[in-house]
């Protein structure tokens, strides 16, 4: 009897629970999930709030907590500087502008500078950050660096583009407040100044010229490698047609709006070697930045507040290598030139409808004569064939400078050029150049040439690039009773007479 007693305690006891003890773990588990969520809002506001007093990026004021620190992601970085600081005069580019000092600027153009240039930018991002200060109402004047490449369609291997800092809504806010970039771009910045005392300035800012890599020798390789690498790129060209719409969207519209405002826009001058490569690998796109060069020049013509200045075929920057760190990047200096050349509107560069087309055919004379020299120099070299009277400029499908006022030229051309016969002989790697009854025999590698009755030294030894025997046109012409006369007019030309008998 005991024991069924106690069977039926143990029962009910294993029994459901109370409804009244269901309530109370009912109760505790919401009471648990309450303090987890307030928990939750209390870390979103103080991370919120946290990010609004630090203002990492200086989005929405100047610094005040902490020293102003400024990242180089300049994407992020430039919202803050257009809405938030003192300035009446905005730089606008790629990297091309980067060298930019705000303190030559102000100087050339009589203002306060501010630099919002974007490495690597397309026409649409250089829009949207003008856009941004424009809208301030602080601008007066925009200095405004032209790449052909910016017009071209977004490369889908650009840095995201963070538009959410662009626009004039709040709402998306938060992808700055819980950004842990930003955070990283903080901390960066002031262990920098921690350890070696140095803080970034607007002065500064984005500036790569102390980085170094300058000189003749690393473009040259840059140039040799490009000859090959950049064959290809014509296969994905677009339209001009294309082109021009960006132009006209992301340029052109906002000197159009703003027509208070001054645009002073410029062609960046890319070195000599650059264009050339481009006339050789893509002859499209260099025939369209060309052609673009005049048509944006037109288009913004019409309005009263543009200035368009040309720096392409100044060639002396364009032909001295040691301002470059690759084909198309330049020191500081140029900058500064190219500052205090707008500041008092030079007109070597400044267009207009007169001269358009003369920045044009001035490149396009010197691509079409250009040469390299032993030393690294580019120089132009012209040669002329003179016969009595009459006078011709010969052209060859290649031309390197060598010696002192040597010019190396392709074999059958040099002796088509003076009305002489080549004969290559392949097993003695000889070549024979006649010419009435006078002959030379040269070869590669060596300065000691053969004659009939003899021999004698020549200038500059003969030299097989490529598979192409490249001989010394002057000292050939002479053996082979042709005079030549050379001229220097200056540091970067070699011009050669050929004066043939009769």
């Amino acid at each position: 009897m005991g024991a069924s007693v106690r069977t039926a305690v143990s029962s009910e006891r294993a029994g459901p629970e109370p409804p009244a003890r269901a309530r109370v773990h009912q109760r505790a588990a919401r009471r648990m999930a309450l303090q987890f969520a307030l928990f939750a809002a209390l870390l979103v506001a103080g991370i919120c709030l946290t990010t609004v007093l630090l203002d990492p990026l200086q989005f929405y004021r100047r610094a005040s907590l902490l020293p102003p620190v400024f990242s180089t992601e300049e994407r992020y970085q430039n919202p803050g500087l257009a809405k938030n600081y003192d300035y009446d005069t905005i730089i606008i580019g790629t990297s091309m502008t980067e060298n930019f000092l705000p303190s030559v600027v102000n100087k050339a153009l009589k203002g306060k500078t501010m630099k919002l240039s974007m490495e690597g930018s397309m026409a649409d991002e250089q829009y949207k950050i003008a856009k941004l200060a424009l809208e301030t109402g602080k601008v007066k004047k925009v200095l405004w660096g032209l790449d052909y490449f910016a017009l071209k369609q977004e490369d889908e291997e650009a840095p995201v583009f963070p538009d959410y800092l662009y626009d004039d809504s709040w709402l998306n806010d938060y992808r700055y407040w819980f950004n842990a970039t930003v955070y990283e771009m903080l901390f960066k910045s002031i262990v920098r100044l921690s350890t070696s005392g140095e803080n970034r300035d607007l002065e500064t800012l984005y500036n790569w010229n102390s980085i170094g890599g300058f000189g003749a020798a690393r473009v040259l390789d840059a140039y040799r490698r490009a000859g090959q690498s950049e064959i290809y790129f014509k296969l994905n060209e677009e339209p001009l047609d294309a082109i021009k719409a960006n132009f006209e969207t992301y340029v052109l519209s906002l000197a159009k709006r703003y027509p208070d405002v001054e645009f002073i826009y410029f062609y960046p001058p890319y070195s000599i070697l650059r264009q050339d490569v481009w006339k050789r690998t893509n002859e499209k796109r260099y025939a369209n930045q060309l052609e673009m060069s005049v048509w944006m020049f037109e288009r913004l013509s019409e309005l009263p507040n543009t200035k368009v200045y040309n720096f392409q075929a100044e060639s002396e920057w364009t032909y001295d290598l040691d301002l470059y760190r690759d084909l198309s990047h330049y020191k500081q200096d140029v900058n500064t030139w190219i500052a205090e050349s707008i500041g008092r509107d030079d007109p070597k560069y400044r267009m207009t409808e007169e001269n358009a087309e003369d920045f044009v055919r001035r490149l396009e004379t010197q691509l079409q004569s250009l040469v390299l020299a032993d030393d690294n120099r580019v120089l132009n070299a012209d040669v002329e064939l003179r016969e009595g009277d009459r006078s011709r400029r010969l052209a060859f499908s290649a031309m390197r400078a060598a010696g002192k006022d040597e010019l190396l030229v392709p074999a059958k051309e040099a002796a088509a050029a003076i009305g002489a016969t080549a004969a290559w002989d392949s097993a003695a790697k000889e070549l024979t150049l006649r010419r009435g009854e006078r002959s030379v025999v040269l070869k590669a590698g060596t300065k000691n040439a053969e004659l009939g009755d003899g021999a004698a030294a020549l200038d500059a030894e003969p030299r097989l690039i490529q598979g192409t025997l490249m001989v010394p046109l002057l000292s050939a012409a002479r053996i082979l009773g042709v005079d030549g006369v050379v001229e220097r007019p200056d540091a970067r030309t070699l011009r050669i007479e050929l004066r043939l008998p009769g």
